[in-house]
């Protein structure tokens, strides 16, 4: 018994070195492909080293030195893979941003500013926050008591671009609120917060969802009291698309919860009647309002919308078409970096289409590398909420690994055309301040929940010798 207590600890003493020693080389690599990437693009460019090739590399190494001493120091047992695949993908998201600024067409825009200085400003904030959250969660099932708090935080969030004078309305969709001189998507946020709150309603209620008054086509169907959960966020993300025109954050809100109520009832009737009711919601939706049915004809016919906007004609738009095009001409291996045409898609491009450059300048290899990575911080999220020892926690990763996995479809199902274009931003590669501060904040919380879920438990007391001697005397 003696021995193995000891050879337990061994292994736990050596398990935390092993992971930071394998996050740091993993962290390096993840540094120096953006920096290869960023003087690859200078190159293409103006056959030069760009000038701001030096600090670009300090800056981004600094960032992800810091965020590794804070999992290092808060978190030693997290998993290894996060914090590097995360960096890799806002390396690459910079060096692209950066190179769409030397666009040449982008320029002529009044409107244009440089976006690659904003987003390493927004890059630092969310390593800054992504360490606040490690030192001060110093355990995930503290949120577990926030869970009805975390209700009304979301739904303050949602409800914040409805305010006058407080929200923006931008090409249609009322998302972003303005706060001081800065554009911020609550949205962002709220899906953070909304995992927290499903997570701790769903670790109470999950006996009383499984239940199945009967059975129909090979389908449970639950009763008719508990239903109204579903119906209820149900309702809630349909306001959400008719008031904000925010296809997007509805399908992400409502996506959400049904894989935490499957992953909490392991019943494929939920995944069944969320599919269903949500095909109802958005058709219902789309036959009336004006901006959703917009979307819907862009994506049903592109070409005709392109040439109908080359004809003036309001209200359609033509960068789905040219997003197409930019994937059709990268081909297998793309034209190479800073050697593309998608700065023609206009000011969205480092934005909502930034994926459609990464499909023209490293063609289909590299888009499908991209979401490989993407893939692989999902299977690490997933493989968190197998592994956590608390039903809580193994919500909460599921439903932020569920959230992410559906931004990520969402967005790039709708750029490559596989569905209606959303006013949602691919995670840490696309601009914009609040999506790479929210997801910085989610990775946190998954470190922290994977630290939790791999700390080795402590080693039981052992008796002493006095102890010893009087359990074995007769």
């Amino acid at each position: 018994m003696s021995s193995s207590t000891t050879q337990t600890s061994t292994i736990g003493s050596i398990g935390a070195p092993s992971r930071r020693n394998t996050e740091l080389a993993l962290l390096l690599f993840a540094v120096v492909i953006p920096v290869f990437a960023y003087a690859n693009v200078g190159l293409a460019i103006d056959g030069s080293l760009p000038a701001g090739l030096l600090g670009y590399g300090i800056g981004l190494g600094l960032l992800a030195g810091v965020a590794h001493l804070a999992v290092r120091r808060f978190a030693p047992y997290a998993d290894p893979l996060l914090l590097p695949l995360a960096t890799l993908l806002n390396g690459l998201g910079l060096v692209v941003i950066w190179r769409l600024d030397q666009s040449e067409r982008l320029q002529q825009v009044k409107t244009f500013a440089p976006a690659a200085p904003k987003q390493l400003m927004y890059s630092a904030i969310g390593i800054a926050l992504f360490a606040g959250v490690l030192i001060v969660l110093k355990d995930h099932r503290i949120l577990q008591r926030y869970t009805y708090i975390s209700m009304a935080g979301a739904i303050l969030l949602l409800l914040l671009p409805l305010v006058p004078g407080l929200g923006l309305n931008i090409f249609g969709a009322r998302i972003w609120i303005r706060v001081g001189g800065f554009q911020i998507q609550p949205g962002e946020f709220a899906k953070i917060v909304i995992a927290i709150f499903f997570a701790g309603y769903l670790m109470v209620k999950r006996d009383a969802l499984a239940l199945a008054s009967r059975r129909v086509l090979g389908l449970y169907l639950p009763r008719g009291r508990d239903l109204g959960p579903i119906i209820a966020v149900w309702i809630m993300s349909i306001l959400i698309l008719i008031f904000e025109t925010d296809l997007g954050t509805s399908l992400l809100f409502f996506g959400m919860f049904i894989v935490m109520l499957y992953v909490a009832t392991e019943r494929t009737s939920w995944i069944v009647f969320g599919l269903l009711m949500s095909a109802v919601g958005a058709v219902g939706v789309a036959s009336f309002e004006p901006h959703v049915h917009s979307r819907v004809q862009a994506w049903l016919d592109p070409a005709g919308e392109f040439a109908l906007s080359q004809k003036g004609v309001p209200g359609h738009s033509q960068q789905a078409m040219e997003a197409l095009w930019s994937f059709g001409s990268g081909g297998t291996l793309g034209t190479g970096l800073g050697q593309g045409n998608s700065d023609l898609i206009g000011f969205a491009a480092n934005s909502d289409f930034i994926l459609a450059t990464f499909g023209e300048e490293l063609g289909l290899t590299g888009l499908m590398a991209i979401l490989i990575i993407y893939a692989l911080i999902v299977e690490r999220g997933l493989r968190t909420a197998l592994a956590a020892r608390d039903p809580f926690g193994k919500l909460l990763a599921a439903g932020l690994s569920g959230a992410f996995a559906i931004q990520v479809f969402v967005v790039a199902g709708g750029v490559m055309g596989l569905i209606p274009l959303t006013g949602m931003t691919m995670p840490f590669l696309a601009y914009g301040g609040s999506s790479v501060i929210a997801n910085w904040a989610l990775v946190a919380i998954l470190l922290r929940v994977s630290d939790t879920a791999r700390r080795p438990a402590p080693a039981p007391a052992q008796n002493s010798d006095a102890e010893m001697t009087q359990v074995v005397r007769p």
